[in-house]
C-alpha cells in the first residue's frame, strides 16, 4: 500500500483544522477547572497556563533571535505593550468573563474581533468602510445580540451575566488593539521571533500578576486539587502553545485568507464541545444567531486579505 503522501496545501489545511479544534477546547478547560475548586479564578488559572507554557515560548525565542541592531527602544517598548496587551491583559478578561457567562457564548463574543481591528483601522486611517464591510458587521453583531438575548432570557441570570459578556467584549478590543500593532513589530523581529518574545512578555507579566494579587500564593497552589494543574497544563501547551505554532504553519502554507476560512469553524467546535462536555444547550434561534455571527466576521477577515 501506498504511503499517504500530503502536498503543502493539505498539511497547511489540517494545521488549521487542528489548530481551530485545540483553540477551541480553551473555554471547556477553564469552565472544568472552575468546577474542580471555589479557590480557582481566573488570575489563578492564568498563572497555571502561562507558567506552563513559558517554557516553550523562551525557547522559540532563542532559536528564532536574530541581529538587534536595527531595533529601537521604541521598538522594544511596543513589543512589551503588545504582548502584555494581546496575551496577558486580552486573556485575563477573557478568563474573567468565563467565570459569568457560557462557553458557547464566550467564544462568539470572542469571535468579533477581526470587526474591531476593521472599524478601528477605519477610524485611525480616516477610510469610509464599504457597503459589504457595514452589512458585514451588522450581521456579526446582529447574531451574537440574538445568541445574548436568548441566553440571557432563557436562564436565571442575575447581572453578573452581563458583566461577564462586557469582559470578554473588552478582550475582544484588546486583541484587536494588538493586531494593529503587530504587522510593523512583525517586520522587524521577524514573525516567530515576535510571537515567541510577546507570548514570553505576556506569560512573565501574568505570573506578576499573580504574585502581587494572590496572597499566599505558593500555599494556594498547595492547596488546589491536581485536576487543576491538569487543566493549567492542558490550558498552557495543548490551547495556547502547539494551537500557535499549528496556525503559524498554515499561514505560512495556505496564506492569511484560507487560514481565516477554516479558523471559522472555531465557533461551531466551541458549541459542540460545550454540549458534551459542559451540558450546555443552543436553541435553533441561538444557532441561527452564530450562524449570522460566522458569516459576518467570515466575510470581513476574507475581504481584508483580497484588500492586501
Amino acid at each position: 500500500m501506498p504511503a499517504l503522501q500530503l502536498n503543502r496545501s493539505q498539511i497547511g489545511a489540517l494545521c488549521a483544522v487542528f489548530a481551530a479544534f485545540l483553540f477551541s477546547t480553551k473555554a471547556i478547560f477553564i469552565k472544568q477547572a472552575y468546577a474542580l475548586s471555589p479557590a480557582v479564578d481566573a488570575t489563578v488559572l492564568m498563572a497555571l497556563r502561562m507558567g506552563c507554557a513559558l517554557p516553550f515560548f523562551l525557547l522559540i525565542s532563542w532559536f528564532t533571535r536574530k541581529s538587534y541592531a536595527e531595533i529601537k527602544t521604541s521598538d522594544w517598548v511596543l513589543l512589551i505593550i503588545s504582548g502584555l496587551l494581546g496575551y496577558y491583559l486580552a486573556s485575563w478578561l477573557d478568563f474573567l468573563g468565563l467565570m459569568y457567562i457560557s462557553a458557547s457564548l464566550e467564544r462568539i463574543i470572542l469571535f468579533l474581533y477581526p470587526t474591531l481591528t476593521v472599524l478601528a483601522s477605519s477610524i485611525i486611517y480616516k477610510q469610509p468602510l464599504s457597503l459589504k464591510t457595514i452589512c458585514a458587521i451588522i450581521l456579526s453583531y446582529g447574531g451574537t445580540i440574538i445568541v445574548m438575548l436568548q441566553e440571557q432570557s432563557g436562564t436565571a441570570h442575575d447581572s453578573n451575566f452581563w458583566l461577564g459578556a462586557s469582559l470578554v467584549f473588552a478582550s475582544a478590543i484588546a486583541f484587536a488593539a494588538y493586531l494593529l500593532m503587530t504587522p510593523k513589530l512583525m517586520h522587524k523581529f521577524g514573525s516567530w521571533h515576535f510571537n515567541g518574545l510577546a507570548l514570553s512578555i505576556a506569560c512573565i507579566g501574568t505570573l506578576v500578576h499573580f504574585f502581587i494579587a494572590i496572597p499566599a500564593p505558593l500555599q494556594l497552589l498547595q492547596s488546589l486539587p491536581a485536576g487543576v494543574f491538569g487543566y493549567g497544563l492542558a490550558i498552557g501547551f495543548f490551547v495556547t502553545v502547539l494551537p500557535t505554532l499549528l496556525l503559524m504553519q498554515s499561514i505560512l502554507r495556505l496564506g492569511p485568507g484560507r487560514s481565516a476560512m477554516i479558523a471559522s469553524i472555531g465557533p461551531i467546535l466551541t458549541i459542540l464541545l460545550a454540549v458534551a462536555f459542559l451540558g450546555e444547550q443552543l436553541n435553533a434561534v441561538q444557532w441561527f444567531g452564530c450562524a449570522l455571527n460566522i458569516a459576518g466576521v467570515l466575510m470581513i477577515s476574507l475581504n481584508k486579505t483580497a484588500a492586501k
